[in-house]
């Protein structure tokens, strides 16, 4: 017995003593041996046990560490992170969406807790002639001139699927985006019932797994697509190539989690694990990808068509655009996912270090689009921890038409950012299939906060967009933020970041851009496939 042991030994001390006040003196001692004693029985389980080093060499005394580390995200949350620090998302942000939700006051006193000049801090310039707008609606019409055009909201709720979120959880989103005139995407798990319960506009995301639109084989079926399409409240399709947080993966829903709800809602079997595999089955290169797109716009009656993607390899992209030039094939839109996007679950490798954050992919995708003059016939959304007003003139002052955002609107219905979505132990009820959570989340409550959360940050938009002297979103443009790029330097986005010219690519390959002077002349339309210059690149290392 060593210092190590002193914990249990203590303990035995404990219990023993307890057991003999107990007999000589007072009964209300037998509490105290009898904790103290469940103690000492397990420091006897911990020197005896083989798969814990740390249990066996710390009797007791190990246990305590492991209650401090599993409280330990909890307390870092509550108690020492800073009010501005991003974890994902920082208190202030979370803070902001309760208070808009909530319909609270959402001001603030005293100045600003940001650090206007450390790098990264960025602000809109503002005009001393202001403009006055009443209405903070504003629109984007998605799929003009096709046969069902859409008037999307600039503020969205982004992809996340039934089975990831619970059925009262989708309600309430679904409800508020009614209430609210936004839409509300599906995520690839597809349409459930709970998603038709109150009507709201439906982007109907389909994935690799062609969840609602499969046959027996996971293939993509056109009939059963078809049948869903036609449904009034879907107003667009998104098919899904790939998203911000786990780019290149599947996933699995296991077995157990394939309730009949969910497997009548993806058209799979009840009790069996559900695949998505990492990539389509339907096409397998940038033409097939853009003939997908025509099919299912046909299939859909002309309703606006587009995808949504990470951007990853550059040349695959450069391909997709390419493809659009050759075929003529447009998609009515194309959602950019942010590497920070967030999901019930990944591998941290992936989370961490996969995928081209919002603005680098947001800037690709729009100048790419510009450079084959494509830009006005295709609307971009962005998707990527947008929170605020301010988030949303940022984007769009990037190039971007409308936003989309997930976890601010699981803010909004009362996620306290538990990180407990991969778990089905979410304590506020959204990111659990166990109903003696999900019951308890008040659907026309939360609906009402979603509405709120999402007119209060329109509202905030609007108001920026008057400071800065504008008319419209369509003004915004990158030399409206400004960023602190070091100490004694700022710059105006539209200095940071390098335009390319309306058909440039057309001609000769930008030298001043060097993504596209790597890659863009032997990107092809006709396959992902990676130039043959990246090939021998490859190749050297096995020479």
């Amino acid at each position: 017995m060593t210092y190590r042991h002193a914990a249990w030994i203590a303990c035995i001390a404990v219990t023993l003593a307890s057991i003999a006040l107990a007999l000589a003196w007072s009964p209300g001692w037998w509490w105290v041996a009898g904790v103290a004693g469940a103690l000492s029985v397990l420091g006897l389980a911990d020197v005896s046990q083989r798969t814990s080093t740390l249990r066996q060499l710390y009797p007791v005394l190990a246990h305590f560490r492991f209650g401090l580390e599993s409280v330990g995200p909890e307390i870092r949350q509550y108690f020492i992170e800073r009010d501005t620090e991003e974890v994902p998302f920082s208190r202030e942000q979370r803070a902001l969406v309760y208070q808009r939700a909530k319909r609270m006051q959402d001001t603030v006193p005293f100045g600003t807790i940001h650090d206007v000049y450390g790098n990264e801090y960025e602000w809109i310039n503002h005009s001393l002639v202001p403009t006055h707008l009443s209405d903070h609606d504003f629109r984007v019409t998605v799929g003009e001139g096709g046969n069902a055009p859409y008037e999307a909201s600039l503020f969205n709720i982004s992809a996340m699927s039934f089975g990831s979120l619970s059925a009262n959880a989708i309600r309430a989103l679904n409800l508020g985006a009614k209430r609210g005139g936004f839409y509300h995407d599906t995520g690839e798990g597809s349409i459930s019932s709970y998603h038709r319960e109150h009507g709201g506009d439906l982007v109907w995301e389909i994935g690799s797994g062609y969840f609602g639109c499969r046959d027996a084989e996971g293939r993509f079926d056109p009939a059963r697509f078809a049948d869903n399409a036609a449904d009034p409240q879907v107003k667009m399709v998104e098919i899904k190539l790939s998203q911000g947080a786990k780019p290149g993966h599947g996933g699995m829903l296991p077995a157990a989690k394939v309730t009949p709800e969910i497997a009548l809602a993806r058209g799979v079997a009840a009790g069996v694990d559900c695949i998505s595999p990492a990539q389509h089955s339907a096409f397998g290169s940038p033409i097939g990808l853009l003939e997908f797109v025509a099919g299912l716009r046909e299939l859909a009656g002309g309703k606006p068509v587009g995808f949504k993607l990470a951007i990853g390899h550059p040349w695959e992209w450069f391909g997709v655009a390419k493809a659009m030039r050759e075929t003529g094939i447009l998609p009515d839109f194309i959602v950019v996912d942010g590497a920070e996007g967030g999901t019930g679950a990944a591998p941290v490798e992936f989370v961490n270090h996969i995928g081209v954050p919002l603005q680098e992919a947001l800037m690709l995708v729009h100048n790419t689009l510009v450079g084959v003059d494509l830009r006005d016939r295709i609307r971009v959304g962005a998707a990527g921890k947008i929170t605020s007003g301010f988030d949303i003139a940022r984007t769009l002052a990037m190039g971007a038409d409308f936003c989309n955002a997930g976890r601010a609107f699981m803010f909004s219905l009362g996620c306290i950012q538990a990180r407990s979505c991969h778990n089905d132990r979410c304590p506020t009820g959204i990111a659990t299939q166990d109903p003696r959570r999900w019951t308890h989340l008040d659907v026309a409550g939360k609906a009402e906060r979603v509405e709120h959360y999402h007119r209060n940050t329109m509202l905030g938009f609007r108001d920026l967009l008057c400071a800065a002297g504008l008319s419209s979103p369509a003004e915004l443009g990158p030399e409206h933020i400004v960023r602190r790029v070091s100490g004694n330097h700022v710059s105006s986005l539209a200095n940071i970041y390098q335009f390319l010219q309306p058909g440039e690519l057309l001609g000769d390959v930008p030298e001043r851009h060097a993504v596209f002077r790597s890659f863009w002349a032997d990107a092809r339309a006709d396959t992902f496939a990676p130039p043959p210059r990246v090939l021998e690149m490859r190749a050297s290392k096995s020479r």
